[in-house]
């Protein structure tokens, strides 16, 4: 809207009005702004959902200073969308078509999460909404970022490639003078790191079938980035300030990859995909780290307010359509190692333990408990048969969370060196 406001005013050389077009300053705009909402307006909604007695259903599992936690206000996902929405649509191109799906992508997690935690709080238990319905609306959200990447105009990519020059008989990298419209993505060890789902169906004879089926393939990779994600962070929400943190992380790493790969200059010095339009991305990003810094003022431990599924769903969703849009979905399993081994634990978990209690007649564990931060947390028990048992005695939650953000960050750093190995 502002930035709408301050374009129109141009042509009458109002003092300022250039600034708006600085993607720089709007992202730093964008990140005061959102730090600043999260800051002010936090007090007033945890206030709120105090009078409300909107408070965190704690079951007992045997962990130091998890009963503390009942009655906690949850929800504060409300507080992360607020602080991400405002400075989007104020700052942020609304014409644009990253941005757009973006804020779309933000509201509709959000509603899911906020249905998962009211019916939650309704209830008193920590069922929430039905897995399916969860399922389904992430699977909806896939399916309407893929066929819009599939069928836009707008979201188009120009390839680099890498040309000889006939004086200097040096390699240089050039990018294509046109927009074309591929499911082209990133991908690391390899030459100019491109990889086109196209190739996957290029054993078929007709060229505008195969064309076709490989945008069908990327609608369904996005579905299940989207879906295997936003369940990620879903998971990772068990101590104070570990999802908001590790996404935070993330974000930024991604928030760097969406302004490289949306200026023609550093795509060609980095030798990567120039993706037109998609640096509005960095102005959303800014709104985004600052709306998770300002939430960790309240959420660090010892959190006075929880983001609920209303929040990690959402940061799961937003990580992953971002990610998803600046072509780099298939850098996530490395980016979102830390979201993908809390998936994983719970899941090594469940097959071991009905496989242990088929073949033994009683069910053992591979971890003292999931998701895996868990496992960190609890004291091991000698007359629980636990496949890996250490550490012996459970580490303090606050330790556990920092080692986290520490790990999120060596592999965010990690994503970035493995796109200069080929």
């Amino acid at each position: 809207m502002l930035y709408a406001l301050f374009q129109s005013l141009k042509g009458f050389d109002f003092p300022g009005s250039n600034l708006m077009g600085y993607l720089t300053f709007r992202t730093g705009v964008s990140f005061t702004l959102a730090m600043l909402i999260a800051l002010f307006a936090g007090k007033y909604i945890i206030r709120r959902l105090q009078m409300m007695q909107v408070g965190e259903v704690v079951r007992n599992l045997g962990l130091e200073g998890q009963m503390k936690k009942t009655g906690t206000p949850t929800m504060g996902g409300i507080l992360i969308i607020i602080s991400i929405i405002v400075p989007a649509l104020l700052i942020g191109n609304l014409s644009n078509i990253y941005m757009i799906l973006m804020i779309i992508a933000t509201l509709w997690m959000g509603a899911i999460g906020f249905l998962d935690d009211y019916r939650k709080l309704k209830y008193h238990n920590k069922d929430g909404l039905k897995g399916k319905y969860k399922i389904t609306g992430q699977v909806g959200l896939g399916l309407l970022v893929g066929i819009t990447m599939w069928l836009s105009p707008d979201i188009v990519v120009r390839k680099n490639i890498e040309v000889e020059n006939v004086y200097s008989h040096q390699i240089e990298i050039v990018h294509l003078t046109e927009n074309v419209k591929t499911p082209a993505t990133t991908i690391p060890f390899v030459k100019n790191n491109n990889f086109n789902y196209e190739w996957l169906t290029s054993w078929i004879d007709n060229p505008h079938i195969a064309e076709t089926l490989g945008w069908i393939v990327f609608v369904f990779v996005v579905i299940f980035v989207v879906t295997a994600v936003s369940n990620g962070a879903n998971l990772t929400d068990g101590l104070d300030g570990l999802c908001a943190g590790t996404s935070a992380t993330i974000g930024l790493a991604l928030a760097v990859m969406a302004y490289l790969g949306g200026n023609v200059i550093y795509a060609t010095y980095l030798n990567i995909m120039y993706i037109p339009g998609s640096e509005e991305l960095a102005v959303y990003a800014g709104a985004f780290l600052g709306a998770l810094i300002g939430f960790l003022w309240y959420n660090a431990f010892p959190a006075q307010v929880f983001m609920g599924d209303t929040g990690s769903l959402t940061l799961g969703g937003i990580l992953a359509v971002f990610a998803i849009l600046i072509r780099k979905e298939l850098l996530i399993p490395l980016l979102c190692l830390v979201f993908f081994i809390e998936d994983l634990s719970v899941i090594m978990q469940v097959l071991y333990f009905k496989f242990t209690k088929k073949k033994y007649g009683e069910g053992r564990r591979i971890f003292k408990m999931t998701p895996l931060h868990h496992h960190f947390q609890k004291d091991a028990d000698p007359a629980m048969k636990v496949l890996w048992p250490y550490p012996a005695r459970g580490i303090a939650e606050p330790k556990i969370v920092t080692r986290f953000w520490i790990v999120s960050l060596l592999l965010a750093t990690l994503t970035f060196v493995t796109l200069k190995i080929r």
